[in-house]
């Protein structure tokens, strides 16, 4: 979208852009105007420099500065303020809920294993045929072996509508979404593009060409339990969560992820081969 605004609107000099949550090493110029992105979770801090003469930017330096939390000196002001913030809440924060022996991340278009044990979780625990988890990218990973807390839970499911539902769905109905969310990523024109990364799908693979029109560029949605096409007229069971619809009823999601990952102990995630992807 700031590559097509740049193109479109003169005398931009700087566009400070984000929400990729990408880092990019060296500005990306779109004419004279200059794109800059500095990552997410506080990896990198953003050094511009610009020589202004006679009205306009003659030149610029352009620095990104990688963040190493081990090496920098906290501010102390601010060291105690979070400290004060967490202390009531740091035993709960801190308490281990499980282990896994995945690398659990999230970094995908179209998956990450992060959201595919949540998927996991939607289904078992909420006893549904498919899972469907939002396209988020934040939240940090954690390494094979690692303990899983309460905390990291939070870290990949914290947000203000966490309500996780349990509803019935037609094939039809679950196809529909799966074009409206792929038409917000591929959508011809950025304007369009209003989405951040696919829906996580559990349960159920799909193939996608996303050089097609909308309503066209989903296909051969199958059930992975059965191996049998998910039917347009026929009724499925369908969890997820992050749902912007008034009045949603369920458990919140780091409810559901911690009963499964206490349940299940050490979770691991297999490579997820359900998404066939044609023209990315």
């Amino acid at each position: 979208m700031d590559r097509k605004l740049a193109s479109r609107v003169d005398g931009i000099d700087v566009i400070l852009t984000g929400h990729t949550h990408d880092a990019l090493p060296e500005p990306v110029m779109v004419n004279k105007t200059m794109l800059i992105a500095s990552g997410s979770n506080g990896k990198f801090v953003t050094r511009l420099d610009l020589d202004v003469r006679d009205g306009e930017v003659k030149g610029f330096n352009h620095k990104l500065i990688p963040i190493f939390s081990d090496v920098i000196q906290a501010d102390p002001m601010v060291a105690q303020l979070i400290d004060a913030q967490r202390a009531p809440f740091e035993d709960q924060l801190a308490e281990v809920i499980g282990k896994t022996d995945s690398l659990l991340y999230r970094r995908g278009n179209f998956n990450g294993t992060w959201d595919d044990l949540i998927c996991n979780a939607l289904i078992e625990e909420r006893e549904a045929d498919i899972a469907l988890s939002p396209g988020f990218r934040w939240g940090p990973s954690l390494l094979p072996g690692n303990d899983i807390t309460r905390e990291d839970i939070f870290n990949a499911t914290g947000m203000s509508y966490p309500a996780a539902y349990r509803s019935e769905m037609t094939g039809e109905l679950i196809h529909t979404i799966m074009e409206d969310v792929a038409d917000n990523l591929f959508n011809p024109d950025p304007y369009y593009q209003q989405g951040g990364d696919m829906v996580r799908v559990g349960g159920m693979g799909y193939s996608i060409d996303v050089t097609k029109k909308q309503g066209d560029r989903i296909t051969n949605m199958t059930m992975l339990n059965t191996g049998e096409l998910v039917e347009p007229s026929k009724t499925y069971v369908v969890a997820g969560w992050a749902s912007v619809n008034e009045g949603t009823e369920g458990p919140a999601i780091w409810d559901v992820m911690e009963s499964y990952i206490k349940r299940k102990g050490t979770v691991s995630v297999d490579p997820n081969q359900s998404v066939k992807v044609t023209g990315a």
